[in-house]
Order: C-alpha cells, then structure tokens, then sequence
C-alpha cells in the first residue's frame, strides 16, 4: 500500500537561524581539501563487446590468445578457459591488457604471473576454507548488496585495529599475517563470484573504505601487501573506489599523488569527509542496500531473507520540517516502518492521526532530537480505528541540507 505524495515541506523562516558566516580566508589545509574533493569525470565501465574495441586493441587481444597458446599453456581463471573461444575468456584477457595499456608482452607476463600465483595461494578453492575470522566477518571487510547498477559492494573498516588487543591477535606474527591476507583475498574472490564476466554485464565491485579511526602506522605493512595482492592479481576488478570518513591529512596526501594518477584512475575515486557519508552513498547506492551505520536501512542478516524492501528517498533542506503523511490505514491494521536521515542531529516524532471526528491524535514517537550516531528507527503501530500516520523531520534550526530515506508496510488484520 503506497500513498501518492506523501511528503509535505514546511519552511519555517520566523524560527532564526545561527548567524551567517563571517568571510574568512582559506587556509592551505581548507584549499587541499576542496582539491581532493574535485570530481574527476565518473569512471565509465568498459562494456568489453569486441565489437567495441579499436582495431588496435582487437589486434592486441588476438596476440596475446595466440602468445598464450604458443606458450603450452592456457589455464583458467574463476573456472573460465582463457582459450577455447568462451567470450567470458575476452573479458578477463581485456581486464589484463587494460592493465598495461594493451601492451601485449606486459600484459601476457602479468596473466602468467597471476595463474602461477593463484595455483600457488589455492585461490580457486579458497572461497570453501574456515580460516577463523567469524569476528571480522560483516566487521572489517564484507560483501553487501549491490550499487544502482548490479556491482556487488564490498566494504572496508579497520577501525577495529586500533584495540592494541585485537591487532596483535589478528597481527601478532608472520603467521597470522598470512592467514589474514588469505581471509582477505577469500572476501575478494566471494565479491568476484557474483561477476557476470560477460560483455554488457556486471564486471567488477564497488570498494567502500571506512577511513575513521583506522591506525594508519600499524596496518601500514598489512595495506600495502593487501594493495600489492590486488594490483598484481585483479585488475580492472574495481569499478569505483569510494573513501568516506575521510580525515583532512588523507586528502592532503591524495592532492599531492594525484597529479601522477591517470586520469582513468581517478575517475574512479570518490573521497567523502566526515558528516557527508550517507549524502555521498546515496548517489550510488540505494539506502535500502546500505548499512545503518553509514545513513542506511540495511541491517545485518537482512540480505539473507531476500531481496530488501525498497526505500524512498528525500531531502531535507535546511530550515525545512518534512512531514510524511501515510492515508488509508484501515482499523485493525499494523503499520510498522523505517526512516533514517544521513547525519541525523535533527528532531523526529510519528503520530497517528484518526479519520474519525472527536477522536485524539496517538503520539507513537514523542519529538526527539536524533544525534548523528543513532541508527535508523524501525517501528510498528497497531491502530483501532481507520487514519493514517504521520513522521516529522524537523531541520528548522540547521542551515544543512541532509539526505533521508523511508519505507513502510501495512498488514491488515486478520481477523
């Protein structure tokens, strides 16, 4: 049961608003940030059609099948044959070619590297081993639902690390370094299963990092094995790499590096600071496949009972109260629903307001100021006569515009 139109603004303009802003001069921290945070032109997925490709490059990926064949050896890679003429093998080819810029000899050296390596880690049966991570599973770095357009997301927090504890467990020798960077890449390979490998397909993942609170001295050794693994041994397997929680230093050192960045590259990054999380997901994501704790409706377990409910989503405009009206709940109906608002710090209430005259307005959720670390509200109302409900967002003492989603069912009664 939807209502067409449900959300009403209310402006509030005789409700003041902090000061405006004296002008201030931009300090050489404030300008690195604004220059990290340009958007390169979005990375557009390759469609790896033949079809498409320049005579060069359809040149190229003939060479390198015909180099492969010369050298006695084929393989296959996530069960594919790379000879044979399975379409799903030009894929991968063009991911390596891609990779050195469809230099054949470069490419045929890194694919032949990347089969011996993977004979050797075992990669192809990886994804079945219990290597004893249950507590970084859905934590540190995990598979969950797709962006707008199928890619799988994988997301990455290891923030967990800066417990001194848990690193040296996970961290503490030579050994335990290398069971998890196997768990690692078995994350990787379980995002890599849900590829199409197909032209005109779905071909690579969404890579979301978490950058609050990570210990960027301690995991320097781990980060820099980890980005070796992945460059080496799957390229062209990210489609966008997006950094959120990002600290001012982070986006100091990315305006530094980024000039010696092709422009491919970068058009795959997206850097978001600290408060603008929920905001920078939702142009990729919908908010029903995103985690509660990035401004999402996603909680854990849900993806496992099926496809997620949709969610609207709305803005909130600073100095604006939005008011979600849902009509035609019938008398012994249950009406349960979810709303979150990116960034939270706003005041929120539900009520239930009777169609019939004489009766009083139910207060469900009294007003509250949410603070931004809240998750989502999920909740549920029985009612005992026919109305509708109401859910009030309330941004009248913010100048900031904030991003917000919702859903809800009805279940008549039974009875």
């Amino acid at each position: 049961m939807e209502a067409s139109s449900p959300i009403s603004v209310q402006q509030s303009p005789q409700i003041p608003l902090r000061d405006s802003p004296k002008p201030f001069k931009k300090s050489f921290v404030t300008s690195l940030m604004e220059v990290a945070t340009l958007r390169s032109p979005s990375f557009r997925e390759d469609t790896y059609f033949v079809t498409h490709l320049k005579s060069s490059e359809k040149k190229a990926l003939q060479e390198i099948k015909e180099k492969l064949l010369a050298s006695h050896g084929s393989g296959s890679m996530w069960g594919i044959p790379l000879l044979g003429g399975d379409e799903r093998a030009d894929v991968i080819l063009l991911k390596f070619l891609r990779a050195r810029d469809f230099r054949v000899q470069d490419s045929l050296a890194m694919l032949k590297k990347c089969l011996a390596w993977r004979i050797e880690f075992e990669a192809d049966t990886i994804v079945e081993e219990d290597l004893g991570f249950k507590e970084l599973e859905g934590v540190v770095a995990y598979m969950h639902g797709y962006d707008k357009e199928g890619h799988p997301v994988c997301y990455n927090d290891y923030g967990l690390f800066r417990d001194k504890e848990m690193y040296e467990r996970i961290f503490g020798d030579e050994e335990k370094l290398k069971r998890f960077l196997r768990w690692r890449v078995q994350v990787l390979e379980r995002g890599i299963n849900l590829l199409h490998f197909k032209p005109g397909g779905v071909n690579s993942l969404i890579q979301v990092t978490d950058l609050k609170d990570m210990p960027k001295r301690e995991l320097r050794v781990v980060s820099k094995q980890i980005l070796s693994l992945f460059q080496d041994n799957y390229p062209e397997m990210v489609a966008r790499k997006v950094f959120i929680n990002v600290p001012w230093y982070f986006s100091m050192l990315y305006s530094m590096f980024s000039p010696f960045l092709t422009q491919r590259t970068k058009s795959k990054f997206v850097i978001s600071k600290e408060g603008n999380v929920a905001e920078t997901l939702y142009k990729y994501v919908k908010p029903e496949n995103i985690p509660v704790q990035y401004g999402g409706l996603s909680r854990p377990g849900d993806l496992q009972n099926g496809p997620s409910k949709p969610a609207s989503e709305f803005t909130v405009k600073g100095g604006e109260k939005v008011n979600i009206q849902i009509d035609g709940i019938e008398a012994g109906a249950t009406i349960s629903w979810d709303i979150v608002v990116g960034g939270w710090d706003i005041e929120y209430s539900a009520e239930f307001v009777p169609s019939g005259e004489g009766s009083y307005i139910i207060a469900i959720e009294k007003a509250r100021t949410i603070p931004a670390s809240e998750e989502p509200v999920h909740n549920s109302f029985t009612s005992k006569e026919a109305g509708g409900m109401v859910l009030s967002i309330d941004n009248t003492i913010s100048r900031r515009r904030k991003v917000a989603a919702y859903r809800y069912v009805v279940r008549k009664s039974t009875v």
